[in-house]
């Protein structure tokens, strides 16, 4: 049996490490900028959920979840009907899985876990079967793997703009030479700049900007040639080349009905 609706500002004031919740959201949702008192972990069970904050943007398709640090203000886009499950962890809780944002890998046993936790309730029995639940889940999210479905934003104000103006028309076709000259920056000034603005080399973050722009439309049911051909590929073989090297499966997974693609 569901467990009784609860106040949001009660998941910050239980005593208890970890605390869980699940929504349904229609077509297109958006939650607005917001903030939440403790981590928090998004899954989506059914659908795509795309997270923004200040420094960056993360993507949860099927399989993967979005952890969000406490007290960073974010919000979220829903593609298509989404149906989530979220943990939300406190400080001591929340330690192993790092104070930045990131995507991690959902195993089928972690995705029952969070299932399930989201029927306990807030004051659950630490001693009892629902707290052997939650402190399964926290081992097992200790250990899951990071995915590389990041596309972080840099401070420097020009940059920030730059990279959000590529966001909105993403390509791969485009070099470092064009920001370069847009930028008035000789390129190992850009290069230094931009690895230490993001963390990332400007290839890297040009794929990962790719799959933030392709994984929403995927999910939709977009044919995978289209979307192909709108981000500036020469053919669909070079983007699922681009794809399966960064995901480890072909893009024909993330779309509704693709061979254990998680859609429910």
């Amino acid at each position: 049996m569901a467990k009784p609706w609860v106040h949001p500002a009660d998941y910050d004031a239980t005593p208890r490490p970890v605390v869980a919740t699940g929504n349904e959201y229609p077509p297109s949702f958006e939650l607005d900028w917001h903030q939440h008192g403790r981590g928090q972990l998004l899954y989506a069970a059914a659908g795509v959920a795309v997270v923004s904050t200040p420094h960056g943007a993360w993507i949860a398709p099927p399989e993967r979840a979005v952890w969000t640090p406490a007290g960073v203000p974010h919000s979220v886009r829903m593609v298509g009907a989404v149906s989530t499950r979220s943990v939300l962890l406190d400080e001591r809780a929340s330690a192993a899985l790092g104070d930045a944002g990131r995507v991690i890998g959902v195993s089928p046993l972690v995705r029952h876990l969070l299932i399930a936790a989201c029927d306990i309730p807030v004051d659950y029995d630490e001693t009892g079967r629902d707290g052997l639940v939650m402190d399964l889940l926290l081992a097992e999210l200790a250990r899951a793997p990071v995915i590389p479905l990041a596309v972080p934003f840099p401070a420097a104000p020009a940059l920030a703009r730059r990279c959000h103006a590529f966001l909105e028309r993403p390509t791969p076709h485009e070099t470092i030479d064009d920001w370069c000259g847009e930028l008035g920056l000789g390129r190992r000034a850009f290069t230094r700049a931009f690895r230490r603005e993001t963390g990332m080399s400007f290839g890297a973050w040009r794929q990962q900007a790719c799959l933030l722009a392709a994984l929403p439309r995927l999910a939709a049911g977009e044919p995978v040639t289209t979307i192909a051909l709108d981000l500036g590929y020469d053919s669909p073989a070079a983007f699922s080349t681009m794809f399966k090297r960064l995901l480890g499966i072909p893009p024909n997974r993330y779309k509704p009905g693709g061979a254990g693609a998680g859609f429910d």
